[in-house]
């Protein structure tokens, strides 16, 4: 995935002009959230799902015509392996019950290295679960 490489070139600009900087998950959401204007015309972002343990949550992005949902993480000194772990499968729960839910991607965007086992994160969080596919993409790819 060329996400990091897209972002340190946004950072490359002619003559020192301001461009966006990304220093926390919602600086990813913006930038990601134009890629996927490039590639899909229904991109919905903020989607509410259902109420669950009594509070409903957010989807980052919906891809409303595939029925792809969409979370974006960017991990912080307070935010590594064990936690991105437990937030995505807290979200997993929540998601299911998403009438267009069939595909989540959990987008993880790691640029100071934060995460000390990447692969194996990938590997425990990829799965199928009651027809649902659950897919782990994390930047940059070391």
């Amino acid at each position: 995935m060329g996400f990091h490489r897209f972002i340190v070139q946004l950072g490359k600009r002619y003559s020192s002009r301001t461009t966006l900087t990304i220093e926390d998950e919602y600086d990813v959401q913006d930038a990601l959230h134009a890629l996927l204007k490039l590639h899909f015309t229904d991109v919905r972002a903020e989607e509410y799902t259902p109420s669950y343990a009594g509070g409903a949550s957010r989807i980052d992005f919906l891809l409303n015509e595939d029925s792809i949902l969409i979370e974006v993480k960017k991990t912080r000194p307070s935010l590594k392996d064990k936690q991105v772990g437990d937030q995505v499968a807290v979200d997993m729960v929540r998601y299911k019950s998403h009438q267009k839910c069939k595909v989540v991607y959990f987008f993880i965007y790691d640029p100071e290295h934060f995460l000390t086992n990447p692969d194996g994160l990938i590997k425990d969080l990829s799965r199928t679960i009651d027809g649902i596919e659950y897919h782990t993409m994390i930047a940059p790819a070391i």
